[in-house]
């Protein structure tokens, strides 16, 4: 089995690509969903955000996403004991799920790690993918496609490690700053490359 890393900056595409990926045969495990699951009503995680953030951000009966992700992208020590408790419940999901197609003799794992580079986890992957557009686009997309101030935008950017420092770092890049089919013509031809020497 191949386990590929893929990542790239907030707003950047990760989705659309991975979802690219899915449909030519791999198999994609999204931190993201393993976030979501980590805080789950009933889950030991969620009972450690209440204990560690308290019941303002709780509303219904779930952990409010968007009222924690405004206080952890303003604030890195809130965000650091968010990612204290969630982290590792994130990487105990990925692991489990990857070990899960291991046995079913899958040939491609894709995982899904916006923060790849900023956890230090280039060592656990063959190879690395970054989905890329440039800040300026990111800002944009952001604002259009979440409904954020471009203050707002620019903060979670901020957050993270700079895209063109990833980029550098990166073994296979995917610009998505043009069409979808644009990036479609790239995501073929790097499956192609992915896919080489594997039964």
């Amino acid at each position: 089995m191949k386990l590929v890393g893929l990542t790239g900056g907030v707003g950047s595409g990760k989705s659309t690509v991975a979802e690219m990926m899915r449909e030519l045969g791999a198999e994609i495990l999204d931190a993201d969903e393993a976030a979501h699951a980590a805080y789950e009503p009933g889950t030991p995680g969620f009972a450690a955000v209440v204990r560690e953030f308290g019941t303002d951000y709780v509303r219904e009966g779930r952990i409010d996403r968007k009222h924690l992700g405004e206080l952890v992208f303003r604030d890195p020590d809130a965000r650091r004991r968010l990612n204290a408790i969630v982290h590792p419940l994130v990487r105990e999901w990925m692991a489990a799920r990857t070990a899960e197609a291991a046995a079913r003799e899958a040939a491609l794992v894709i995982q899904v790690v916006p923060l790849l580079f900023e956890n230090g986890l280039e060592r656990l992957y063959s190879s690395i993918v970054l989905v890329y557009v440039p800040e300026v686009l990111q800002v944009g997309r952001l604002v259009r496609g979440r409904g954020v101030t471009p203050e707002r935008a620019r903060e979670m950017i901020a957050a993270q490690m700079p895209i063109e420092e990833k980029r550098r770092l990166a073994h296979h890049v995917i610009d998505n700053s043009g069409t979808v089919e644009q990036t479609r013509v790239q995501v073929e031809k790097l499956w192609s490359v992915l896919i080489k020497g594997l039964s």
